[in-house]
C-alpha cells in the first residue's frame, strides 16, 4: 500500500467521472445487487468502536478473481443526531461513485460508530485496483468530510468475507498499531 493520500485532482477526477458513466450501464443492465443477507450485522473493531451493517452493494456475483480487502473511513462534517438517518438514505444514490470502478465487487455500508465514523469493508479485485479507487475517493470524500478523518487500508489477498470470519487473517498483511486499529475487524455479532 502507497502513502495515504488523494490522487492528483485531475486524475482522480477523471476516474470518478469514468466510474460514473459506467455505473449508469451497471445500473440499466441489472447487474448491482442490494441483498440483505449481511444487514444488522454488528461489526467490532480493535479500537473499541462497532458499526451495524446498514447496507451492502454487489456486482454480480461479488467475488473477485485477484482478491483483497478495501477499508475505508471517514468522518462527515454536520452531521450529528437525526442527521446520520437522512445520510443513510441518500447514501443510496452515491452508489455510481464507486460500482462503475474497475474491479469493485463488493461492498458493506456501515453506520457511524461511537466516534461518529462511517466505515465501507469491500472487497475488490485486485489490490492496485483498490488502492487508486480510495485515492481517487478521497477526493470526493473530502468535499464533505473533517479534515484528516480520511483512511483507508488494502488487505492484499483476502476476501472480505473470509476476513470477517477470521479476522486472524489479516494479521501482518498491513500496519497492527494503535494508530491503525480502526481498520481491525475483530469479530461480528
Amino acid at each position: 500500500m502507497g502513502e495515504q493520500g488523494p490522487l492528483a485532482p485531475g486524475v482522480a477526477w477523471r476516474s470518478v467521472a469514468a466510474c460514473f458513466l459506467s455505473a449508469f450501464g451497471l445500473l440499466a443492465g441489472r447487474r448491482v445487487r442490494l441483498p440483505r443477507e449481511r444487514q444488522g450485522t454488528r461489526l467490532h473493531f480493535a479500537d473499541g468502536t462497532s458499526a451495524r451493517v446498514y447496507r451492502e452493494t454487489r456486482l454480480g456475483s461479488g467475488l473477485a478473481k485477484d482478491p483483497c480487502t478495501l477499508v475505508v473511513t471517514f468522518r462527515l462534517r454536520l452531521v450529528r443526531g437525526p442527521a446520520h438517518a437522512l445520510f443513510r438514505a441518500e447514501s443510496l444514490l452515491n452508489t455510481p461513485l464507486f460500482v462503475g470502478f474497475p474491479g469493485f465487487t463488493s461492498k458493506l455500508w456501515l453506520d457511524h460508530d461511537e466516534r461518529d465514523r462511517y466505515r465501507g469493508v469491500y472487497e475488490w479485485d485486485g489490490p492496485e485496483r483498490a488502492e487508486h479507487y480510495a485515492r481517487s475517493l478521497w477526493r470526493v470524500l473530502a468535499l464533505v468530510s473533517l479534515p484528516g478523518s480520511i483512511r483507508y487500508t488494502v488487505l492484499p489477498g483476502l476476501r472480505r468475507d473470509d476476513v470477517l470470519a477470521d479476522p486472524g487473517l489479516a494479521d501482518g498483511l498491513a500496519p497492527d498499531d494503535d494508530a491503525a486499529a480502526w481498520w481491525r475487524i475483530q469479530g461480528t455479532a
